[in-house]
């Protein structure tokens, strides 16, 4: 039985990127970790940090996270613990609730942030110029699953 195999330059792609994100990741969260902050808290951090004093609902929230919703709300206990979210009724209907940074989440998260922008000028944009950015932009586009597009099965 024969099997599909990457050519030398899809190896090559994949492979690329595997090893790049993987160094990249540990890196940044070498960075993050004598905040003790993981790479699953920082994203949820941020996501409370960018969505501003509102907050934001807890489900827009575990959906935008990419978690499990157990494993999302054993984090959100966990940083609720460590008094870096509050979780409130939300005002708009009542029924759900938002997660909003307390004033020590907003703290640590302009530390947290000053370091992972300061990892990623070193790491990735110092090494890039505008075109090679511009390129991958185009590529994270085209590779978004959310844009509709079916992959073609008779490519290869």
């Amino acid at each position: 039985m024969a099997t599909d195999r990457l050519g030398e330059l899809e190896y090559a792609a994949w492979q690329g990127f595997l090893l790049t994100h993987d160094r990249i990741w540990r890196a940044i969260e070498a960075g993050l970790a004598p905040l003790n902050v993981s790479m699953a808290e920082y994203g949820v951090l941020a996501l409370l940090g960018e969505a501003g004093r509102n907050g934001m609902r807890m489900s827009d929230l575990a959906q935008r996270s990419l978690m499990t919703s157990g494993g999302f709300t054993r984090l959100a206990d966990r940083l609720e613990r460590r008094g870096l979210i509050q979780r409130r009724r939300s005002a708009d209907d009542g029924r759900g609730f938002e997660a909003v940074l307390t004033r020590d989440g907003r703290t640590l998260m302009r530390k947290a942030w000053r370091q992972q922008h300061s990892d990623l000028r070193a790491l990735f944009f110092d090494r890039l110029d505008d075109d090679n950015l511009r390129n991958l932009t185009e590529v994270w586009t085209r590779l978004d699953p959310d844009d509709g597009a079916e992959p073609d099965a008779g490519s290869s």
